[in-house]
């Protein structure tokens, strides 16, 4: 989850200047900084007199982030800030040094500007980076260090842009979309879908050597939106590596991001941040006058339309479905302590299809006692990761939970019969032998405090 920036600084470079600190503006709040995820926009290039000019440039960033999916779905799980940091000098150094410099020239100039942006970087022209990372580093801790992923913009009118930790990118001919593309990079670890080059190629979301369409990565979506396993190229090295798709933004700018990056980039946002909002009642306490109890969770909707559900369980029993708010009466309760659960999780189709490998859900479980006192309230987002799937003889299942509990899960057959049950423990990873099962399709259902939290199809080969 949430991470605070753990900050070691190499003093490498005397430039770096301990304890600045710059202007700091929110250009987007969508919630508190805990319970959102973080993107800090700070600019290179731009001298004093020209930081209004940076606020719109970043703004126009923005705009165009949220305005194509999925990030225009889950714009509400964002915050977004400026840092506004200050350049002697505009723009960004230009060496005319690499072997691809373009027609029409790019002017040569050197620049001081803060960060040390300049094209040409690694021999290639377009590429627009610095390795200055310390000293970013050191300005995001110094004013704003919880933040989830920092880009810088350059104030610069060519084409140029670069992913690594800091994705950056120009002002010029098409930003936004090559911004965009960067920060598929640096935010979800996504590979170009052109060729990159032998030292680039790797296996990653959506990139593989497997050609095998059960076993791809991208399987749960092979033959639905155009995604297939195509080579990168006919011959050579880069005919071994596959993409998911022909055109998408990960290969060109002004293309949509296909459907394996999109479910990369919503699993991102679900590792990051819960649905939940905020619930009440948030504190133990007994009211033995106020009857019914409400029950309450806020959520942080999707859009355009809400894809975030809710089921509601007293007692393991089924209470409510769908729904912000429950009420309690004595007579729900049951001598003793008594649980009501409320589990959420996102059923947006843009990943919840067959053979996903990955499951978040997150729960509040309130513990009541029969005078609807509230003994204890715990608040937990767990993610659940089974693979292979389809499997032969053994599925692997690991766990990770905020509250470091261990959950149960039962295999069971289409007629109800229980055939496997085992115990996961938080941050291992647990192989269940199926080798002895028929062949067909069953139902993995996880409990956490015997209550149904997640079922999952598992087709036993």
């Amino acid at each position: 989850m949430k991470k605070l920036l753990l900050f070691t600084l190499i003093f490498c470079n005397f430039q770096i200047i301990i304890s600045q600190t710059f202007d700091v503006q929110a250009i987007k709040t969508s919630g508190d900084d805990d319970k959102r995820i973080n993107l800090v926009i700070l600019g290179d290039g731009y001298q004093e007199s020209e930081l209004d000019i940076f606020e719109t440039d970043a703004t126009n960033f923005m705009n165009a982030m949220f305005s194509q999916a999925p990030f225009s779905n889950y714009e509400n799980y964002f915050n977004v800030y400026i840092i506004k940091v200050p350049s002697n000098e505009s723009g960004a150094t230009h060496p005319g040094t690499a072997i691809d410099e373009p027609t029409p020239t790019v002017p040569t100039i050197t620049v001081d500007n803060y960060f040390g942006t300049a094209y040409d970087s690694f021999d290639i022209h377009r590429l627009l980076f610095t390795s200055n990372t310390a000293l970013i580093n050191t300005v995001l801790a110094n004013n704003f260090p919880l933040f989830d992923q920092a880009f810088i913009l350059v104030n610069s009118p060519y084409y140029g842009g670069s992913g690594g930790q800091f994705p950056m990118a120009s002002t010029g001919e098409d930003a936004g979309e090559i911004a965009i593309h960067e920060l598929g990079h640096s935010f979800v670890d996504l590979k170009d879908e052109y060729y990159p080059g032998d030292v680039l190629a790797a296996e990653a979301i959506n990139m593989t050597q497997e050609t095998d369409p059960t076993l791809v990565r991208w399987k749960n979506w092979v033959g639905t939106n155009n995604i297939g396993i195509y080579p990168y190229a006919d011959s050579g090295t880069a005919s071994t590596w596959n993409r998911p798709h022909q055109s998408c933004k990960m290969r060109y700018l002004g293309y949509d991001f296909c459907s394996v990056c999109k479910e990369g980039i919503i699993e991102k946002i679900h590792d990051l941040v819960s649905p939940i909002d905020a619930y009440t009642p948030s504190e133990t306490s007994v009211d033995a006058t106020s009857s019914p109890l409400n029950f309450q969770i806020n959520t942080i909707e999707t859009l355009p339309s809400n894809t975030i559900e809710s089921s509601w369980t007293l007692n393991g029993d089924d209470f409510a479905s769908n729904i912000n708010t429950v009420e309690i009466e004595a007579n729900d309760l049951i001598d003793g302590t008594n649980n009501l659960t409320v589990v959420v999780h996102d059923a947006t189709p843009l990943i919840d299809i067959d053979n996903h490998e990955t499951i978040h859900v997150s729960t509040v479980t309130w513990t009541i006692d029969n005078a609807l006192g509230i003994e204890d309230i715990e608040a937990n987002n767990i993610s659940l990761t089974m693979f292979p799937n389809p499997a032969q003889s053994t599925v692997n299942i690991s766990l990770d939970n905020k509250l470091n509990k261990a959950l149960n899960v039962n295999i069971v057959s289409l007629d109800g019969k229980l055939v496997k049950s085992v115990q996961l423990t938080n941050n291992q990873e647990t192989s269940i032998d199926i080798s002895t099962l028929s062949q067909g399709v069953y139902m993995t259902n996880f409990y956490s405090n015997n209550v149904l939290i997640a079922s999952k199809k598992l087709v036993k080969n």
